[in-house]
């Protein structure tokens, strides 16, 4: 009985993942209602299950777009999730989707254990069921890092038992460390491009995957659970054996044209991914590399002086808010700025930048960089303002009427926006090297055993990162400055000294025209030491990370943000009240506060619909409403 229901278990996937959508992926020519067991194999589920999760742009737009990238500040985009709302729509159908994933992977791992069973595996089939327990983990912490409880026994068919958050990563760090112990990394693979788009069955890279997986999960539990996170992350890191260099980078190449799942993830044209403040405010003055070093020539009369802070038109901005740029047009571009900056994000203006982003095609707005300021009073333009050239970002949040008389704040052809390198076909990144050399950074900063030292670690995270960008050149200038960013934060490793209460500026009165000083104050983070700190080591390794991170690891940025509150995430500005953020007013915006941000994602209709049972069973254990603002387990909860 046992053998018959495992064979009917084999032909029922086998059906299913011959007839899926997935079939364009995998050239396998047999009728999918004569599959044998003999026939379907655990790679074409493993195949599957990563490249669908690849996203195609259906639901890449909305939960990596208009979700992570939203609540990890990598764009500005004022709505939706930064704004703590939901879309019942978008979760469904991310749900949807990676629930399929999870399907997929789950039946690698249950067709391979049958075939071990009944004597059809190869010798590479155990592998390859190691192989698709990692990467269920993998899928496994999306679910939960987003949602929150689920289960940890399910995608077979059946509604399963939910599991509270601490059930669910002491389960996936389990599952990482005794999958990676039993893969033999002598075994080869046949066809191995073909249906692992990520290592090509190179088993010796998935161990590293594993061990540095397994850095990133024991992490998260570091604020929650620190006894536990040190002994998981210290088993996982010792011996060395992670991803340390460029090549053993977790990624899966895209290609362009189309709907399918191997599309870029942020292709869609009509998503315009400006510059954030938060990452403006991180980029401006980093790193002490001066623009005219990173500029052609022709460029370099925009170029400000190190002390100017811009026209203030704060009647057009918002600016209730501890935005410390607020009120501010930049009609120029930063005497000093990361080097990466302008590599993540073009400049209005420079349409012969082989990154200028020319969509959405069926417009000229992308080449349009003059927009008006409308006076308050009256309908008429006060000033039509020239962005070609010029570094803007601005803060979310309802403006009331500013909004309604600024067409520069929001309009695609006057800010930097994305690189079209990583709109087009690229490599997705899952998990970078710089990744793992920031965890050990952080780890050994903690106090926690580490292979190599934390400056070392941190060093060799940015480096790896300017390498990415193709920026090394400045990697030496770049670890040696004490050069403050707008958030009060340093590059070098042994510079700790904390900025100065207020820098004083040169600006402009946008409406009067007359020259003034300004006092720029750098903000507190409240989330973080009470924001009494801006530049201790645990800061500047965040905030390293954070931009590190960018563009392929917005979730990662946003779990970071919850876990820690760094690095330092600017208010939406309240002109008119947040509805979706009742704790945000007037009298406490220039703090830092949990229920100022989103904390998670809501549950879909659906499931409540479908699983009565396992949704009560899901919100008993969240630890509060099913709502965007509960924090989850390992999360700051104030």
């Amino acid at each position: 009985m046992k053998r018959l229901i495992t064979l009917s278990i084999i032909l029922i996937a086998g059906g299913l993942i011959f007839s899926a959508c997935q079939k364009d992926f995998l050239d396998v020519n047999v009728d999918p209602k004569a599959a044998n067991a003999e026939q379907v194999q655990v790679e074409y589920f493993l195949n599957s299950s990563i490249t669908g999760a690849q996203m195609d742009p259906h639901v890449a737009e909305r939960a990596y777009v208009l979700y992570w990238k939203n609540a990890g500040r990598q764009h500005r985009s004022n709505g939706s999730l930064a704004l703590g709302a939901y879309n019942d729509g978008w979760s469904s159908d991310y749900y949807s989707y990676l629930s399929g994933w999870l399907k997929d992977a789950t039946s690698a791992i249950n067709v391979a254990a049958a075939k071990i069973e009944n004597g059809t595996s190869f010798p590479y089939t155990s592998n390859m069921m190691q192989v698709a327990r990692i990467w269920r983990v993998y899928l496994m912490s999306e679910f939960t890092d987003n949602f929150g409880p689920m289960p940890i026994d399910g995608f077979q068919g059946e509604n399963p038992e939910f599991k509270d958050v601490k059930t669910v990563y002491e389960f996936m760090i389990s599952e990482l460390k005794d999958a990676a112990s039993k893969i033999d990394t002598e075994v080869t693979s046949p066809d191995a491009a073909r249906f692992d788009k990520a290592y090509g069955f190179n088993y010796s890279k998935w161990v590293k995957y594993a061990n540095s997986m397994r850095l990133r999960l024991a992490m998260r539990l570091s604020e929650v659970n620190p006894a536990y996170a040190k002994t998981e992350f210290e088993a996982a890191a010792a011996g060395n054996n992670l991803i340390l260099a460029s090549d053993e980078s977790f990624k899966v190449a895209e290609r362009d044209g189309g709907w399918d799942a191997l599309s870029p993830v942020m292709s869609r044209e009509w998503n315009t991914q400006p510059l954030s403040s938060t990452m403006s405010n991180l980029y401006i003055g980093l790193g002490g590399v001066p623009s005219a070093d990173q500029l052609p020539a022709s460029i370099h009369a925009q170029i400000k002086p190190a002390d100017y802070m811009g026209v203030k038109y704060s009647d057009h901005f918002g600016t209730v808010t501890n935005d410390p740029s607020a009120g501010f047009w930049y009609d120029g571009l930063y005497n000093t700025i990361d080097p990466r900056a302008y590599k993540a994000f073009i400049l209005p203006g420079w349409f012969d930048n082989p990154g200028f982003c020319t969509w959405p095609s069926w417009t000229q707005d992308a080449f349009n960089t003059q927009r008006d300021l409308i006076k308050l009073d009256s309908d008429e333009v006060l000033v039509t303002i020239d962005a070609a050239y010029t570094w803007n970002a601005f803060c979310l949040g309802n403006w009331g009427e500013k909004g309604g008389k600024n067409q520069i704040a929001t309009y695609l052809g006057t800010l930097p926006r994305m690189s079209q390198k990583y709109r087009s076909a690229s490599d997705r990144v899952f998990f970078g090297n710089w990744e793992t050399y920031f965890l050990l950074a952080e780890a050994a900063v903690r106090g926690w055993s580490t292979p190599i030292d934390a400056k070392t670690a941190y060093e060799s995270g940015i480096s790896a990162s300017f390498e990415y960008f193709g920026v090394q050149e400045y990697l030496g200038q770049y670890l040696a400055s004490e050069s403050y960013n707008r958030a009060g934060t340093s590059v070098n490793f042994n510079h700790t000294a904390e900025p100065p209460a207020s820098v004083s500026m040169s600006y402009v009165d946008g409406y009067t025209q007359q020259t003034g000083t300004y006092n720029f104050s750098y903000p507190k983070n409240t989330l973080y030491q009470n924001g009494a700190v801006s530049n201790d080591l645990l800061t500047k390794i965040i905030t390293q990370k954070y931009l590190a991170q960018f563009p392929w690891l917005p979730l990662e940025a946003w779990n970071d943000h919850r876990r820690l509150g760094l690095p330092f995430f600017e208010n939406p500005s309240i002109e008119l009240p947040i509805q979706t953020l009742p704790d945000l007013n007037t009298g406490n915006y220039m703090q830092s506060k949990v229920s100022f941000f989103p904390q998670r994602l809501k549950y879909p209709s659906s499931l409540e619909n479908s699983n009565p049972e396992g949704y009560q069973q899901a919100i008993s254990f969240l630890g509060g409403a099913d709502e965007v603002l509960t924090p989850l387990w390992w999360a700051k909860k104030q």
